[in-house]
């Protein structure tokens, strides 16, 4: 298995009770805040080679959890990227930076995350998605809680979002994370490791869920990430009961076959007493 690393550079800086915000009731005074996107082309000794920096702002309201109520957040993206044209990847890195609305943007941030990647987004006013796919062979992500910039976990699936319930709104999300051969984890370095399932909300990862094989070339195979397809699902049966599916399919050149495991959603939990998995395989309970 390709060996990569999951750490980047994390950067998360926390500016004092919000930092410069105007006091409780008086009104924000109008600002501006410009910062310049640009792109630059250079050939030396031959090698042709593009750089891209892309600024984006937004604004977050108390929607997002852990914001108070009435209070909104001014986020600010920056990705910056060189390419070498004609070579395989990039070198790229995301910066997620936020103040309390009517802050200073020149002063210090509420909080600021640096991490290698070439693109972020908001999801539903609570969750930034870091694409880390740096190598285009690998796609993988990693989620932030808006309202803190607190890393909540790594998935390489697109992150799965759901309400648990018909009659409110109980937004949950999950990922698969398959960690790299270098992570400093030991207990994840243990060779039948196949995946670890995260179940969270928009403030903290809920329940993480170890994926294991008895079969140790078996496993290796399933958590590969050159060799094997993944795919994350919610399944509804009989009286809306609910469950998360994961599917691994081994790719070409292996012969095509696909593990697939179901996982049930009881009380806000990942019910693993009712677990379904294929002969050789095991979830249990895990944290980090």
């Amino acid at each position: 298995m390709q060996a990569i690393s999951v750490c980047g550079l994390l950067i998360v800086a926390f500016a004092a009770l919000w930092g410069q915000a105007p006091a409780p009731g008086k009104a924000t005074a109008p600002f501006q805040s410009r910062s310049a996107s640009a792109i630059s082309y250079s050939v030396k000794d031959g090698e042709e080679t593009v750089n891209i920096t892309n600024v984006a702002y937004e604004l977050a309201d108390d929607s997002a959890a852990g914001l108070p109520a009435g209070s909104r957040l001014v986020l600010r993206s920056t990705t910056r990227s060189k390419e070498i044209l004609g070579d395989k990847g990039v070198e790229a890195t995301v910066t997620l930076e936020a103040w309390p609305f009517g802050a200073d943007l020149q002063g210090k941030a509420r909080y600021v995350v640096k991490v290698s990647g070439v693109g972020a987004q908001t999801v539903q006013g609570g969750l930034w998605i870091v694409d880390r796919a740096t190598d285009p062979d690998v796609r993988w992500w990693s989620i932030y809680n808006l309202a803190t910039g607190r890393h909540l976990f790594d998935t390489y699936v697109e992150l799965l979002r759901f309400s648990i319930s018909r009659e409110t709104l109980t937004e949950r999300y999950a990922g698969l994370d398959v960690t790299p051969d270098n992570t400093p984890d030991a207990r994840l370095k243990e060779p039948h490791t196949v995946a670890i399932l995260v179940y969270a909300s928009q403030e903290k990862v809920l329940r993480e869920t170890l994926i294991t094989c008895d079969d140790r070339e078996r496993a290796a195979l399933l958590r590969s990430y050159a060799d094997t397809s993944r795919q994350l699902a919610l399944v509804e049966g009989a009286g809306g009961h609910q469950a998360l599916r994961i599917s691994i399919s081994t790719d070409y050149p292996s012969p095509p076959k696909t593990a697939v495991i179901s996982i049930p959603i009881a009380k806000d939990d990942l019910d693993l007493a009712h677990a379904e998995l294929p002969p050789g395989l095991h979830a249990t309970a895990f944290r980090r």
